[in-house]
């Protein structure tokens, strides 16, 4: 049934996305419709791509793992469409520009400046796609035991077909779809687990408690290599057909892969960094990762990503160029924040029940699969299978409408910012390619966090294409060597650190948020850099004309040319 869902999304989205393949002329077809897409039908696609993996799985996942404070990350990636409608939507759409480097180019006229624009939407693509395909791989897995490549192999196979023949039209039609499909797929199965755990349960995930003993026997299958702490002697076997022995107080080292079954009544370990599900640390409400001892900035800066992430991802802005004017693209950020306002209502149902249900998932490191893992713990029977099916279904329409988007804006970075005289053919070949890129990126992959991946793109999206839009748009002395050092600058300070926080085994504290999330101060650092230096030199002399380009409304700009 698992299988038969999830070939059917591949099929559907197939079959919608071959309806793009007809207008396919040119690479303003190609790479924005024409722009005349209708802002309820680009508010809908532009709701499924951005309801990614890290979305469907990972706000859920990230809540059972880090607690209440998860939340926050659905308020942010709504928040952020916020922002957008104010600052970028309709002036992106003024330009008459197909990517991000096209608008820096024409606003600033500087050819390394594109280059550089072209640069970092790679590393922000690659950063969001990757973990798009592991989660593939990863959902496929659990709910099917199939090998974990299986699900990377289709959903890349899948999306790079899609856009290959239809582009952008192919990718709006599949996209606008699937955001449907998963507003049902996530809302119905909450609605039934919610009724179907029963009261006792219900209260529970109201009024968590503390995990701290087993249930009932658990097998626990560890994904990574991590060490538990068992402070009491605690019944378990530590591999499978090995008889249950008692485990003394100590460390225990466990190797990724390992099936350790605790016995019912057996103490919960420790795992270092990580709050057990329920206890006071997970139930409030702001964000502690890894036990770093500063929530509020924590918080703060997940917070300052994922609002100002939103404006610089690349995926989104092209999606403003499809619009027919600014008035429709800013009415499709403002049905955007209301479509995406009713899905971030669910995440916190699944987030809260698997606390409950499934709390031997903080240790195993498999969070991100507790969306799909609760309908076959609730009921064993038919309805359980059913509900995980559409659940699997739903995840894996998540992962095809998100990475058509990313890809999209992949492909048209290389074949038409990077390199010179983009053709259809060229950018289809392009797209086929840097699906396989991207493949083989993520067959390694299968350890990494989806969320930290995502947030990551967030950050480095916030510390360069933010500075570079909100400047551009409303600052006229912005130059091109400004927004040159100011991008570079963000860009270390993002993508570099997060790097080095990644390479270095750094203790909690403060050092480990400002690595691992460094938005905080990168993002400032971005804007203060572009704005200093470029109080330094001369704005382009066309400054003033482009600033009213950008803000006059086409209407008033077709009664001022007569």
């Amino acid at each position: 049934m698992i299988g038969a869902a999830i070939v059917l999304v591949v099929v559907v989205t197939l079959l919608i996305g071959a309806r793009g393949v007809a207008a396919i002329r040119s690479t303003s077809d190609f790479l924005v419709a024409s722009r005349r897409i209708s802002p309820t039908l680009n508010a809908a696609a532009v709701s499924g791509e951005y309801l990614s993996a890290a979305s469907f799985l990972g706000v859920a996942g990230l809540m059972v793992k880090d607690g209440v404070g998860a939340l926050w990350y659905g308020v942010g990636f709504t928040a952020g469409y916020i922002a957008m409608l104010a600052l970028v939507a309709a002036p992106m759409r003024r330009t008459g520009a197909l990517t991000v480097p096209d608008f820096a180019e024409a606003r600033l006229g500087s050819p390394g400046l594109r280059k550089l624009s072209g640069a970092v939407v790679l590393v922000i693509a690659t950063l969001y796609l990757v973990p798009q395909f592991k989660a593939a791989g990863l959902v496929l897995t659990v709910v099917s035991g199939t090998p974990y490549w299986v699900g990377v192999v289709v959903a890349g196979a899948a999306v790079s077909i899609t856009l290959a023949l239809g582009g952008m039209r192919a990718a709006t039609y599949v996209q606008a779809f699937q955001f449907g499909l998963k507003l049902l797929l996530f809302i119905v199965p909450a609605i039934w687990l919610v009724l179907q755990v029963g009261a006792d349960t219900r209260a529970e995930a109201l009024h968590p408690v503390e995990f701290t003993r087993f249930e009932r026997v658990t097998p626990v299958q560890f994904r990574h290599d991590v060490r538990l702490t068992i402070t009491e002697p605690t019944a378990a076997s530590t591999a499978p057909g090995r008889p249950v022995e008692v485990l003394p107080p100590g460390r225990y080292d466990v190797e990724d892969g390992s099936v350790w079954t605790f016995q019912a009544g057996a103490a919960v370990p420790e795992l270092a960094g990580a709050p057990p599900p329920g206890g006071a640390g997970w139930a409030r409400p702001l964000l502690d990762p890894n036990g770093a001892g500063h929530p509020l900035l924590a918080t703060l800066s997940v917070l300052v990503a994922t609002v100002l992430g939103t404006m610089g991802l690349p995926h989104i802005i092209v999606r403003f160029h499809t619009s027919p004017d600014g008035r429709a693209a800013r009415r499709t950020a403002a049905i955007t924040v209301l479509l995406l306002s009713v899905f971030y209502l669910f995440p916190g149902v699944y987030g809260a029940l698997g606390a409950v249900l499934l709390p031997e998932l903080y240790l195993t490191g498999g969070t991100d699969t507790v969306v799909v893992a609760l309908p076959s713990r609730v009921d064993t029977g038919w309805a359980g299978s059913l509900f995980t099916a559409m659940l699997s279904a739903g995840a894996f329409a998540a992962f095809l409408a998100t990475s058509l988007g990313l890809l999209l804006a992949l492909s048209g970075a290389v074949s038409h910012d990077l390199l010179p005289g983009a053709t259809v053919r060229r950018l289809r070949l392009t797209t086929l390619a840097t699906a396989l890129c991207v493949v083989a990126l993520a067959l390694p992959s299968v350890y990494l966090d989806v969320g930290v991946l995502v947030t990551s793109a967030f950050t480095v999206a916030a510390s360069t294409f933010c500075p570079l839009l909100v400047l551009g748009i409303w600052w006229p002395r912005l130059t091109a060597r400004g927004a040159v050092v100011g991008m570079v600058v963000g860009l270390l300070a993002s993508a570099g650190v997060i790097g080095t926080g990644f390479a270095l085994a750094v203790p909690p504290g403060l050092a480990a948020i400002l690595l691992g999330q460094p938005a905080l101060v990168s993002v400032p650092l971005a804007f203060l850099t572009m704005v200093l230096v470029s109080l330094r030199g001369r704005p382009p002399a066309w400054a003033n004309a482009a600033m009213l380009r950008l803000h006059l409304d086409e209407t008033e700009r077709s009664a001022d040319a007569r």
